[in-house]
């Protein structure tokens, strides 16, 4: 890794045009964090900013380094997200015309929020992607300038603008410093500016999984675009990162962490904990990336900074995310106990939990001679739960670990309730699709009428993945059949009829 930056991107942060609209966030001690894994963390909360994330630093730099003419004749950028309020504000502050191009889902409140700020807001395709090309139409037809999000010098530059704030507002020592990524405008930077002044500090980039391209990016030392993402941590969701952005990364990041959705969601819970703020999942993801590093490095008194990226969070979300949480913070254990069906069996069963707390409950009658009971149990670490587990089995009841069965977790919880003997062939397959009006009625035509379905639940989890469990009846004869129509479907999918959970709780032997 070079020692040194570029002068050039150390000139433009230093030179940065941002305080007209931004403010010089706080770096916040977070005191239950830090003790909870014995180091020290601080946030610097760009969640405090005017839209409520770090991005009018960067949309503001960009056009306030434009000349007066082209001003004059207006920006454009395509966003469903934070960028699109940065661009909206700082068009405002300049008053300037700004064309915002969001993909017709995206939800109302966002939309509302850009128009607020006297932005024009264009409704074009279900995507992001689709929004973009629209948007570079527009460009070129009405001569607008387009605000890239991330992949612009003068958009990293005013980004870069934090990595300034935290070396002035906390001189002594820093180990590691981490950012979410998206498409790197935030970690590039922030890394180029660190390395500049500070290059003993660990400039670490944190993604979400199944939207990690740069993190597979840096790995094979080329840009790779991936099929598809998560669209839980939205603000975070890119599919391919940005020339400018990969270069700098290439040269000056130390390191990239990948956390599941879980880690994002207790991450989540712990700044609501030590601020009483409840950060969107991108914003969280820096958290949730200190304590990846912290448990996989086992260091005790260091310093660690993160960026609260972002605050904008769906209010549908928050069922997910706190049904989510004490999973992801390993503070609750998900098992199924197998327990005689007869009289005081039930009684017997609770007692053996002695003074663990209960967080959830599910059992249905379903056989004369065995109960399976679906439980959620309280713990402190996962040492517990082995523990747990041991003294049941010791008794004589069956127990199975389901704390990282995404089955289970997502839809099984819902569901217990016992086999339909009828439902004669039946397969269990999982399906995710990116969720939006309509695309639940969208997945259920795309599925045809060939097999009968036997069993169906779906959840929402506003701008997240829609996940949907079917039973379907397939014969023997027809399984290549299935399996060709299951490949040309286009979503991804998980055969779950040989889980565990699904032989326990619906009766299926498998």
């Amino acid at each position: 890794m070079t020692k040194n930056t570029s002068p050039d991107y150390l000139s433009r942060i230093e030179q940065a045009q941002v305080y007209d609209v931004a403010i010089n966030s706080p770096l916040d001690f977070q005191p239950n964090l830090s003790a909870r894994i014995n180091n020290r963390v601080l946030l610097k909360r760009e969640d405090l900013q005017p839209v409520f994330s770090f991005k009018l630093r960067g949309a503001y730099n960009k056009m306030a380094n434009l000349s007066a003419d082209v001003l004059q004749r207006g920006v454009i950028c395509a966003s469903a997200g934070n960028h699109a309020q940065g661009v909206a504000l700082a068009a405002n502050k300049l008053k300037c015309r700004a064309v915002i191009v969001m993909p017709t889902t995206t939800p109302h409140i966002k939309v509302s929020a850009v128009e607020n700020l006297n932005a024009e807001v264009v409704l074009a395709g279900e995507s992001y992607s689709d929004a973009y090309l629209h948007a570079l139409q527009l460009e070129q037809e009405q001569a607008l300038t387009f605000v890239h999000p991330y992949d612009d010098p003068d958009v990293i530059a005013g980004q870069g603008t934090i990595a300034k704030e935290i070396l002035d507002a906390h001189p002594g020592t820093i180990d590691a410093i981490f950012c979410c990524v998206g498409g790197g405008g935030l970690l590039g930077g922030i890394a180029a500016y660190i390395k500049a002044k500070r290059p003993e500090i660990k400039v670490i980039g944190v993604e979400a999984e199944d939207s990690d391209a740069m993190t597979k990016s840096l790995a094979a030392n080329a840009r790779i675009e991936l099929e598809q993402v998560s669209l839980f941590a939205d603000g975070a969701a890119v599919k391919q990162v940005g020339v400018h952005t990969f270069k700098l990364c290439q040269q000056y990041v130390d390191d990239m962490i990948v956390v599941d959705n879980d880690a994002v969601c207790a991450a989540i819970k712990d700044v609501f904990e030590d601020t009483r703020s409840i950060l969107e999942p991108a914003g969280a993801l820096a958290t949730a990336g200190i304590k990846a590093y912290a448990e996989r490095q086992r260091e005790d008194n260091k310093t660690y900074i993160g960026i609260a990226s972002g605050a904008n969070m769906n209010f549908d979300r928050l069922r997910f995310i706190a049904e989510r949480a004490e999973v992801g913070e390993k503070r609750e254990a998900v098992i199924a106990v197998t327990i005689p069906e007869k009289a005081g069996a039930f009684k017997t069963f609770c007692r053996l939990l002695g003074d663990h707390n209960i967080t959830e409950f599910n059992y249905r009658y379903s056989d004369p001679n065995e109960a399976h009971i679906y439980v959620g149990v309280a713990i402190h670490d996962p040492h517990e739960t082995a523990a747990l587990i041991q003294s049941l089995q010791k008794q004589g009841l069956p127990t199975l670990d389901l704390t990282d069965n995404e089955m289970a977790k997502l839809h099984l919880r819902h569901l217990v309730g016992g086999h339909a003997p009828e439902a004669q062939h039946e397969v269990l397959y999982r399906f995710e699709f990116p969720d939006r009006p309509g695309a639940l009625m969208n997945f259920l035509d795309s599925m045809g009428h060939d097999w009968n379905i036997s069993l169906f639940h779906y959840r929402n989890h506003g701008a997240d993945f829609g996940r949907v469990l079917i039973g379907l009846q397939v014969l023997p004869t027809e399984l290549n059949t299935f399996t060709t129509f299951l490949e040309k479907l286009g979503y991804p999918y998980w055969d779950e009829t040989q889980n565990p959970a699904y032989a326990l709780f619906l009766g299926k032997v498998v």
